[in-house]
């Protein structure tokens, strides 16, 4: 059956076009989307041609990721299911994630409607929910999950890289937890939406070493842009035993060395995609406030325009940091 979907056309070339999907199997639900999140990062990457597939990184030969349909997270209600589906009705409001395109030969299909997704990537929203808040779904379980591994104890020390997206959802998490919370950041409209309690810190503004005078020492590091000069400035600051969680796309120029984490016995997390135990855990974070979302949508647009969104995402002309189409 056709759909409407965002397509990557080409190398920083974005479409919206029809498509097809497949029509449903017993095991699979369709969604009519009414949002769907742009996953700035992972997206951009793509859009870039920096990644072939999944997490692998482009390199000349491979074959390029185009066309595809971007992303990963919408939500939208329910208008049809598989004969197998159970605990889901038509009519209900539900996240979906990654979802089928056909004839395409690498699509996670997050920017299509109506879209097919197997049941067991679809989660039922809470009945008094305001489905733009979950519509980054896997997104904010990025940054929860990032915030979630390391051991903290009430008053430790946690340093965040980063003040996009998954930096601030880390910070939330780590807050929510008992962490004392900084944020190392170069935007100061993004550091200007940190939940209260958290610290954040310009770097453009003022450095590493002199953000952490008067702390006894760093217990967490999560970067969430792959920046390992800033976390080598941050290393001589953690305590032994500490931990640095790596969040953050390295590229094919970013390494960790292992051996430099030895001497202070730090351990490194490497926290990757989504679980149904996390997802269910993000999920009622956001219904019971501690993890915000729609505070951080900084710009929405009709799917039908999302090469202006692109254009805007892409030029860094004006600051931004939520992106959401609205179907």
């Amino acid at each position: 059956m056709e759909a409407k979907a965002v397509v990557f056309t080409d190398k920083l070339k974005v479409a919206f076009q029809t498509v097809l999907v497949p029509e449903p199997d017993s095991g699979q639900v369709v969604v009519d989307v009414t949002h769907s999140w742009i996953s700035i990062g992972t997206e951009s990457s793509f859009l870039r041609q920096e990644r072939a597939t999944g997490e692998a990184v482009f390199k000349e030969g491979d074959p390029a990721p185009f066309p595809h349909v971007p992303g990963y997270q919408k939500v939208g209600v329910v208008s049809a299911l598989g004969a197998e589906v159970e605990g889901l009705e038509i009519g209900d409001v539900v996240f979906a994630s990654v979802s089928e395109v056909s004839g395409m030969h690498f699509s996670f299909a997050g920017h299509v409607s109506p879209a097919v997704t197997s049941a067991d990537q679809v989660w039922k929203l809470p009945k008094v929910a305001s489905p733009i808040a979950y519509s980054g779904l896997v997104l904010t379980q990025v940054g929860y999950n990032c915030g979630m591994r390391a051991p903290v104890k009430p008053g430790d020390v946690a340093v965040v890289i980063g003040d996009g997206l998954v930096g601030q959802w880390s910070a939330q998490t780590l807050l929510h937890r008992g962490a004392e919370v900084i944020v190392l950041g170069r935007h100061r409209e993004r550091l200007s939406l940190l939940a209260p309690g958290i610290r954040g810190i310009n770097t453009k503004e003022i450095s590493v070493a002199d953000a952490l005078q008067g702390y006894e020492g760093v217990h967490v590091v999560v970067d969430t842009v792959g920046a390992m000069n800033t976390f080598a400035e941050l290393q001589p600051f953690m305590t032994h035993n500490s931990h640095l969680v790596s969040a953050g796309f390295l590229g094919s120029s970013g390494v960790v060395d292992i051996q430099t984490l030895r001497a202070q016995e730090i351990t490194l997390h490497c926290p990757s995609g989504w679980t149904k135990e996390r997802m269910d855990a993000t999920l009622k974070g956001i219904e019971e406030g501690w993890l915000t979302t729609e505070n951080l949508i900084t710009h929405q647009y009709p799917a039908d325009e999302a090469e202006t969104a692109w254009e805007v995402i892409l030029d860094k002309s004006q600051p931004c940091l939520g992106v959401v189409l609205n179907w």
